[in-house]
């Protein structure tokens, strides 16, 4: 907890009364108050909470004791009234006709009391913690950092504040909001144990509704048909009437278990797998989307629970609206933003899609609840400069009239920035339109004492370095993603100096001092895992010193303060995987042991036949002989070939003999890539004539999950060459047993990365 003085607050505050209003009064005056909180004889559970909650936290700020009391007691002068009390009718306020949402709230001074009212639901505690907040100057910016101002008197101007939330549900998946039920209730958001009463399911629930091992091996019709084969692990077939009972009936069983429960999912899984049989491609194709199928599905079990809201996922594959068909008034249509280039916003990305589909949604329904991406999900601790699209995308998507927003980050997880992005989502998240700069500067202040100017000014020229190079910004992006645009080693040279700035300014505070260490973690990674493809001469993990590789010192270093300090925060989770702080510092001693390799091709000219992808080309040709070896990560120093074979030609310069030539491949079945069937290797005298010294078969099933590299070695017998050439035979499209198949017409990836010569 932090605790300051703030007399320039308390100055501040009577002026403003002074000058805008006509009366006001004293709340506490020399610790000492002649106020009471007055509750109803028959307070509801929120009336409680809220009472107790404005005590405690007067009782903090100054040394005074306000007590509560009920409204059978005999009214005083000297009140502040919280909810639906009998003194309000004396005031002339009727509680009913105030226009509060639930989860509105009104803060009114009328004559010598002060009166705060809320909607049914939550809205009395908003209004407690909004008058804490606003006239007070108490701030919760974490969970653990609460600002309480100590004052000895408390002079209120005259209030009239009522409020309604545009957004009708408030979810965030980021840590403050996760953990903390107290942070949900100070900044008016909806904690996911809220949602978990109302929720019968939640997302993705294709497979609990009709479980893959219960059905596939005797009805494998229920499920997705996939280039005239049925498939597990995908979809359902949607126009099959034994699913439809299925579900119905799955359903009302478990509305039996939780009949309190009144929203129910029925949405695909997490997968592109949809059924591509006859009667389900005839319905996509009446109504121009694969929303077709599932809206249509959809509102046949909407219309058994009328009663009950029916979710369901417009996500990937299904996120373009059907034509000809609607939702169901009683159907909400999860709309999600997966695929959206975050660093500009959606609006102003003419290219993005989800422009025409929110667009095309709304008209067809005002249930619609958005799912936000706000993090980068392969690398938490990846600096992800997406603030400046927050409050846009947020106004874009409330004028086409969303209601209902879920914003999912890190989760439980740290990720950078993520309580100054928890801050700033729950005020825009409220208010829309509040000026999202101060709430910034706000935090930043609050969070990093006098360290602020010089986080605010790493901040500030992060987004404007992204925003002025052009660069994208995806959520399942890698440092490598911004080398060029915001993560250059020039801007990694000021950044690490107003970092350095910001641990001077604060380094007798140890609280501020340990703050900025944390937010600093991300810059740190960064220049990590960018030194790996030597980005400068500064920021590169090795140095060749009499032809030996020697990791630097200072990256030894480097890697060693960062995990000591992400375990030292209570880190446990880098990214999605899950992968802890010292799992990555056993990968990162696997790098330094095996990252650089020297041969006899390290930096020799290669020529490459094949068509390079332009989207996965890093070095060009000079990434096959660099030394640098890839990662299961492709893009990490690999070349991409789309629906294409891989031939290219090392020149060695020079007679060279020769004992093992090896290359790397890369594998991610999800992502369309897969190894070589054949690695053939070739060598010449004169880089014309070529002789086939061998092949390398693969060994590993073309349907091995996960990503993975492997290695295509081929040992020779000191044959002596000048040129080598490395060719391949690979799959060109996906395989019939692969959702991109297509009908023969997927285009299949291939990644190699160096081409080794010893």
């Amino acid at each position: 907890m932090i605790y300051k003085n703030l007399t320039l607050f308390l100055f501040l505050v009577s002026v403003f009364s002074l000058l805008s209003c006509s009366s006001k009064f004293a709340l506490i005056l020399n610790n000492s108050s002649k106020y009471k909180i007055v509750i109803s004889n028959q307070p509801t559970e929120i009336e409680i909470q809220s009472a107790n909650v404005l005590k405690e936290y007067l009782n903090r700020i100054t040394d005074s004791e306000i007590n509560i009391i009920n409204d059978s007691e005999q009214e005083s002068e000297f009140e502040i009234l919280l909810g639906n009390t009998n003194r309000l009718k004396n005031l002339g306020i009727n509680i009913s006709s105030d226009s509060l949402d639930n989860d509105g709230y009104s803060i009114k001074t009328i004559k010598n009391k002060l009166v705060i009212l809320g909607g049914t639901k939550k809205g009395l505690l908003y209004g407690v913690y909004t008058f804490l907040d606003k006239f007070l100057g108490c701030k919760m910016y974490a969970p653990d950092v609460i600002e309480i101002p100590k004052m000895s008197e408390i002079i209120l101007p005259e209030i009239n504040l009522t409020e309604n939330p545009i957004i009708k549900y408030r979810e965030l998946h980021i840590p403050s909001a996760r953990t903390s039920q107290q942070f949900c209730d100070w900044h008016k958001l909806h904690h996911y144990s809220e949602r978990e009463k109302y929720y019968g399911s939640f997302v993705h629930t294709f497979e609990s509704l009709v479980p893959l091992d219960k059905y596939f091996k005797d009805y494998p019709e229920y499920f997705s048909e996939i280039n005239g084969y049925r498939v597990p692990h995908q979809q359902l077939c949607l126009t099959n009437p034994d699913v439809f009972k299925i579900v119905v009936d799955e359903l009302k069983i478990k509305m039996k278990e939780k009949p309190e429960a009144v929203v129910w999912d029925v949405s695909q899984n997490d997968n592109f797998g949809y059924c591509t049989c006859k009667n389900c491609r005839t319905v996509d194709s009446l109504h121009e989307s694969q929303a077709g199928t599932m809206i249509n599905f959809v509102n046949k079990v909407a219309r058994e629970f009328s009663n009950k809201t029916i979710s369901t996922l417009a996500y990937q594959y299904s996120r373009k609206a059907p034509v000809g068909i609607k939702p169901e008034s009683n159907v909400m249509v999860v709309l999600c933003t997966i695929e959206c280039d975050r660093s500009k916003p959606i609006s102003e990305n003419k290219d993005d899609l989800f422009n025409r589909d929110i667009q095309e949604w709304s008209k067809l329904t005002s249930n619609i609840k958005i799912w936000d991406y706000v993090v980068q999900f392969s690398s938490y601790t990846d600096p992800f400069p997406n603030f400046h699209v927050l409050q846009p995308n947020l106004q874009m998507f409330v004028n086409h009239g969303v209601k209902s927003m879920f914003e999912q980050g890190s989760g439980n997880s740290w990720s950078d920035f993520h309580e100054l992005k928890a801050y700033v989502l729950a005020k825009l998240l409220w208010n829309p339109n509040d000026n999202v700069n101060n709430i910034i500067d706000e935090f930043m202040k609050g969070y990093f004492g006098v360290a602020a100017k010089y986080l605010i000014e790493y901040f500030n020229l992060m987004h404007s370095s992204l925003e002025k190079s052009g660069g994208n910004l995806i959520i399942y992006g890698y440092p490598s993603n911004g080398k060029d645009s915001y993560l250059t080693p020039e801007l990694l040279d000021k950044y690490t100096i107003l970092f350095n700035q910001a641990e001077k300014s604060v380094v007798n505070n140890p609280t501020f001092l340990d703050r900025v260490k944390t937010a600093r973690l991300p810059l740190e990674y960064a220049i990590l895992e960018l030194s790996k493809l030597n980005v400068s001469k500064e920021y590169q993990i090795f140095d060749l010193v009499d032809n030996k590789v020697l990791v630097r010192d200072e990256m030894k270093t480097k890697l060693k303060d960062f995990v000591n300090h992400a375990n030292k925060s209570g880190i446990t989770s880098l990214n999605e995987r899950g992968n802890s702080p010292n799992e990555y510092f056993e990968s990162m001693q696997k790098y330094f042991n095996e990252g650089m390799i020297i041969h006899k091709a390290y930096q020799k000219d290669v020529n490459i036949i094949s068509e390079l992808s332009p989207n996965y080309k890093v070095k060009g040709s000079k990434t096959l002989t660099d030394g640098t070896t890839g990662e299961a990560n492709y893009f990490f120093n690999w070349l991409g070939f789309e629906a294409n074979e891989f031939e290219a030609i090392v020149d060695l310069k020079e007679e060279t003999t020769i004992n093992l030539i090896r290359t790397n491949f890369l594998q991610e079945v999800k992502s369309w890539i897969w190894l070589p069937k054949t690695v053939e290797y070739y060598i010449s005298e004169d880089g014309i004539y070529f002789t086939k010294v061998g092949e390398v078969k693969n060994k590993i099933d073309e349907r091995k999950d996960g990503i993975f590299t492997e290695q295509f070695s081929l040992n020779v017998d000191n044959v002596i060459a000048k040129f080598v050439k490395v060719k391949t035979k690979s799959l060109i499209n996906c395989p019939v047993w692969h959702i991109g198949h297509n009908n023969g017409t997927g285009k299949a990836w291939l990644f190699v990365d160096e081409i080794i010569v010893n």
